[in-house]
């Protein structure tokens, strides 16, 4: 990959690293409302994405949750369909990623547990929203998969555990259209005032979601 756009790539990265540090993070405009529902907001390194609890989605949403009859929840993220697919991503693979628009991907994965348990201390967030907001973003989620003309969107691939899948999803990937932004994106379509922009890492999209809710502790 020519050095030149590996520089670009980097100064994008340092651009919105500088914008979460300014960011200026609005109160949570559900605060003091019953809340109905929980989500989580994970975090695996450099990738976020959402937890939600499976007996929560309402029937004519995400009927992809039928393919994990054995979870209590579902996680659910997006990404590039090459890179993220990949058991061990090389350079190569994470350049085009960033800087080349491609096809995308979703990865949706049954829990058996509470999401906090699948990660590392710190990286599990928990929002609850009022009923007509959750519903606004499991829309979201149903609308970010591949249907053709089918109620169901079938797997593509078998996902990098034996509980997870691959489904082909809405929307190109690229840095600044990444796995961190769709889940922003998710959270503002509930009607939090997340700011995609800001979100382009993982830290830039958890420094504004720790704000609105409550970081779990990993279960001993």
């Amino acid at each position: 990959m020519p050095g030149g756009r590996r520089e670009a790539l980097g100064g994008a990265v340092a651009v919105c690293l500088l914008l979460g540090c300014a960011l200026a993070v609005p109160e949570n405009p559900y605060a003091g409302q019953e809340p109905a529902r929980p989500v989580w907001v994970v975090t695996s390194g450099w990738h976020t994405g959402l937890a939600v609890r499976r007996s929560d989605i309402p029937a004519g949403l995400l009927p992809e949750s039928a393919d994990f009859p054995g979870a209590t929840y579902l996680e659910i993220g997006w990404g590039d369909r090459d890179y993220y697919q990949a058991r061990e991503p090389d350079l190569s693979l994470t350049l085009d990623a960033g800087l080349l628009p491609g096809p995308s991907v979703l990865l949706v994965a049954g829990l058996k547990g509470p999401p906090a348990g699948y990660f590392g201390p710190g990286d599990t967030v928990r929002l609850d929203l009022p009923e007509a907001p959750f519903r606004r973003l499991l829309t979201y989620l149903h609308d970010s998969f591949v249907r053709n003309g089918v109620p169901r969107a079938p797997p593509i691939a078998p996902g990098l555990s034996g509980t997870s899948r691959f489904y082909a999803a809405q929307g190109r990937f690229h840095v600044f259209n990444n796995c961190n932004v769709w889940t922003a994106r998710a959270l503002r379509a509930a009607g939090l005032p997340a700011v995609p922009a800001a979100a382009v890492t993982a830290g830039g999209l958890r420094s504004q979601v720790q704000r609105w809710g409550t970081v779990e502790p990993v279960p001993p």
